[in-house]
């Protein structure tokens, strides 16, 4: 029986003789994990230790469930226990920076740029790519239907009155988010956040905050791949969904502190692999009739 918690072993030496004789204890020190415990010749003895590794993910990647379909494919393979940890962007990042993990997948070019140039990533890896979209109610209030990003954000901001729901959580889509409002020449700190009650922010990563927006009868922007795995439980429709800005590229980068460095290259290698590519290229295909990532291995984006 597998035990993931940190524990202490004793090793009981037990002598089988004829002659009665208490049992001498043999302590050992502290190891992570155990998989389990056997009896040989009276003598309790631990076996094989349990690989693990940490990846914090950013939390579209894992409410799409990609992370759920490769986890059993990569811990087979390497006979290893994957911890999958999801937050925003900024989240898993300062885990990375802290050593808490040993690999992080986000989808933040220049933050992931500074990771590594400040000596707390090994490289950066991008693996896959897909689109942001704008949604929104199909009647569309404001009218921004098939206006550029920049010109969508400025029209809201003159409207003043369609609701808007922010992720607001630091993350990957937040920081795209405030790149299109500052491209469309605004402050964000100065202008939006304080732009009335109509910009609201959830506060929460992807999958919450279009059910909100939802419940709002409001617009956000999301990634395509979380907005059709939510699209069955939602009345919101892609209202923009064309332009350089809202190219979305997901990076995987090992730790430079992780403890356990082979392994961690090992989840890189099988990310950018020719086998995984493939499936991430065909992950969501057959339910959603369009793919909810393109895998990009090796291209410079």
């Amino acid at each position: 029986m597998k035990n993931h918690l940190w524990i202490s072993v004793f090793l009981l030496a037990i002598v089988l003789s004829g002659c009665s004789q208490e049992p001498q204890q043999v302590q050992t020190s502290e190891i992570e994990v155990i998989e389990e415990v056997t009896v040989e010749s009276g003598v309790v003895v631990p076996i094989a230790r349990v690989e693990r590794l940490r990846v914090a993910t950013t939390t579209s990647l894992y409410d799409t469930g990609l992370w759920g379909y490769l986890e059993p494919m990569f811990e087979e393979k390497y006979d290893v226990e994957l911890d999958v940890l999801y937050a925003g962007t900024g989240k898993a990042i300062d885990w990375g920076k802290r050593g808490d993990v040993d690999v992080i997948t986000v989808h933040s070019r220049n933050r992931e740029e500074a990771f590594v140039a400040e000596g707390f990533g090994v490289e950066r890896v991008p693996f896959a790519y897909n689109y942001f979209l704008i949604v929104g109610p199909s009647e569309d209030p404001a009218g921004i239907s098939d206006l550029a990003p920049e010109e969508a954000f400025a029209t809201l901001m003159s409207n003043g009155e369609a609701t808007f729901v922010s992720r607001g959580d630091d993350s990957g889509t937040h920081g795209k988010e405030k790149s299109i409002w500052v491209a469309a020449g605004f402050d964000y700190d100065e202008d939006v956040r304080t732009a009335g009650t109509w910009y609201v922010e959830g506060g929460s990563g992807m999958g919450p905050t279009l059910v909100m927006a939802n419940e709002m009868q409001g617009y956000t922007l999301t990634d395509i791949g979380t907005y059709l795995a939510y699209q069955g439980d939602l009345s919101l429709v892609p209202v923009v969904d064309q332009g350089d800005a809202l190219l979305n590229v997901y990076s995987v980068l090992q730790v430079e502190a992780s403890r356990n460095s082979e392994l961690a290259q090992a989840l890189v290698e099988f990310l950018v692999s020719a086998e995984v590519q493939q499936l991430i290229g065909n992950y969501g295909v057959e339910a959603y009739g369009m793919q909810l990532f393109t895998p990009c291995a090796g291209e410079a984006i």
